[in-house]
């Protein structure tokens, strides 16, 4: 019975991987499309979310059916909980790129965003892949410390979407508030990314240490 829930928890993991993988390649898609009007890149994102969206049912029915085959208790139920908290924060950070890649959609031919607030999406995209990657990296090889790192991640990307607002907001802003509104959902999706892979870093450090992360 051990050796099988082993491994179960084999295959959740490397689903969780794959999940990670997934969402990372969206993201930085999605941001291609957004910057360079890049319709394929943009028509890609939205067509494999379903991809995603299968990998999470996946992990929730071998979850379902861990859970009843084996009773796990303690450190053991504590593994498939997280898998299912984790997956449920990768399949949000899938539906992030989408809306970030329909955006690019909605604006085609044209970029969605003006030359001005290129600079600031392409530091958000840049904080986004390295949280995407240490995620991929923990759920890999499990790693309190690099885990902890997404919480100083997440900072520089709230900074950056304060830099957003400052443009945005400023009496100079010569587009409008269609590209006003634009730019300010554009920035919110990058900043839940990012959450979302701090939420499931603190999984993975709850996973690894028995202690849950005190904000």
């Amino acid at each position: 019975m051990r050796e099988e829930f082993q491994a179960d928890l084999t295959e959740v993991s490397r689903l969780l991987v794959t999940m990670a993988e997934s969402v990372r390649a969206a993201m930085r898609k999605a941001t291609t499309a957004l910057l360079t009007a890049d319709r394929e890149a943009a028509d890609a994102v939205v067509d494999r979310d379903a991809e995603v969206d299968e990998i999470y049912r996946q992990v929730e029915a071998k979850v379902a059916d861990t859970i009843a085959r084996q009773a796990p208790v303690a450190s053991d139920l504590r593994m498939v909980i997280t898998a299912l908290h984790i997956s449920a924060d990768l399949e949000r950070m899938g539906d992030l790129a989408e809306h970030v890649a329909k955006t690019a959609l909605r604006r085609h031919p044209s970029p969605a965003v003006p030359a001005e607030l290129r600079p600031v999406f392409r530091q958000m995209a840049e904080v986004a892949d390295r949280m995407a990657d240490k995620i991929t990296v923990v759920l890999a090889s499990p790693n309190a410390d690099l885990a902890a790192e997404l919480e100083k991640d997440d900072d520089a990307m709230d900074d950056l979407e304060r830099d957003l607002f400052k443009v945005l907001l400023h009496d100079d802003w010569p587009y409008g508030a269609e590209t006003a509104i634009d730019g300010a959902l554009l920035g919110r999706f990058y900043e839940r990314y990012a959450d979302h892979a701090v939420n499931a870093g603190e999984q993975m450090i709850y996973l690894i240490t028995g202690e849950p992360v005190v904000n």
